[in-house]
């Protein structure tokens, strides 16, 4: 049985939700990223789903669990619970932040705290699970101390009928619990651009033009690996923020910044943070090749990967008969640095020759 006390930290209260708080608890539910992400949660939310809410606090802290109001300033920001440990002194998280209180450190700040009042009081792991497209949740996990452990398939119900992956995250009672940076941080400004192309995350709109360009007779032709579908390249769209913030690759669409057309793909992959090296890979829609696109993203992505990362390497590989590919490289900086044989897969079965590009941090 945990003990039903009140927690500080920083600015914030976590305490036992209060009948004060069915106003802003209505407001924190009834809204569309809140429903998106917690999707047994009625909506549209209404008071009376409020006091059911506070029933159902005062049931888990009655079985041995712990559900606290997050407070800051006297008001109600957000919610946070803790179901009862199990025999072998293991619980899991769950949390929710107000709309009026995102982006400022809120639920990180409280995981934190209850994860180390857990401790406190005996319990000896934590866990906590976010839906792999949540990355603020994932983000709050990273910075609370919680290492990820593990992917679960499609365990997840959401609204729309479709299943999600969950991302499975733990602390043990003896471990640091220090917040790593990311060894691939997000972009300041959420996009680069030259005022002629932007980079922005991949998302799930970008599938059908993504899908179309892979289609392409040139994209295809120096494809390696089966093609995909387009519910594969949704996947993937779905996955690239969790990607990302794990450190295992950037996917990024490339767009003309005078129209925001979707005009191409570059990503950085193969990150290996041992050897301070990733790749690039690109392509591009044909509509707008000739035009320098590839060129300037090649180089906003490299330039902003030696600015802000450890990375020292940049490589492309290339089929030996990829010219137009040569040329973009050539035109960023990268030079050639060796040849694999027969590296490459072609659709007609045969192999190609890989040239291999490098371009290194600046001195």
């Amino acid at each position: 049985m945990l003990p039903r006390e009140v927690i500080s930290t920083g600015s914030l209260l976590l305490r036992p939700p209060a009948d004060g708080d069915v106003q802003d608890i209505v407001r924190a539910f009834d809204d569309p990223e809140t429903g998106r992400f917690l999707p047994l949660t009625p909506l549209p939310y209404r008071a009376e789903d409020a006091v059911e809410y506070l029933k159902a606090a005062q049931v888990k802290w009655e079985g041995g669990g712990a559900e606290f109001a997050i407070t800051e300033g006297g008001r109600y920001v957000g919610s946070i619970g803790v179901r009862a440990p199990d025999q072998w002194g293991v619980t899991e998280i769950g949390y929710l932040v107000a709309p009026w209180a995102r982006g400022r450190g809120v639920a990180a700040t409280a995981t934190r705290a209850l994860t180390d009042w857990l401790f406190d009081r005996g319990v000896r792991r934590v866990e906590l699970q976010a839906e792999v497209e949540n990355v603020a949740s994932l983000r709050v996990a990273v910075k609370s101390g919680f290492r990820e452990e593990g992917r679960r398939r499609e365990v997840k119900l959401l609204r729309d009928g479709r299943y999600a992956d969950l991302i499975t995250f733990g602390r043990l009672a003896h471990d640091p619990g220090d917040a790593e940076e990311p060894y691939l941080p997000f972009f300041a400004d959420g996009q680069l651009t030259d005022g002629v192309v932007r980079l922005t995350p991949m998302t799930v709109d970008d599938a059908v033009p993504f899908n179309a360009m892979m289609a392409e007779e040139a994209v295809a032709a120096y494809s390696v690996g089966p093609a995909g579908t387009l519910d594969d390249h949704v996947r993937r769209c779905r996955n690239t923020g969790y990607w990302w913030l794990s450190g295992q690759r950037i996917e990024l669409a490339i767009r003309d910044a005078a129209t925001d057309a979707f005009a191409g793909h570059v990503q950085l992959m193969q990150v290996a943070p041992v050897l301070g090296q990733a790749m690039i890979g690109y392509s591009l829609v044909s509509a707008y090749r000739g035009r320098g696109f590839m060129t300037r993203a090649v180089n906003l992505l490299v330039d902003w990967t030696f600015a802000n990362t450890a990375l020292h390497r940049v490589v492309a590989g290339t089929d030996e008969s990829n010219t137009a590919s040569h040329a973009v490289l050539e035109r960023a900086g990268f030079t050639r640095e060796c040849r694999h044989r027969q590296l490459l897969p072609r659709p007609d079965g045969t192999r190609a020759d890989d040239i291999e590009w490098l371009r290194l941090r600046p001195a």
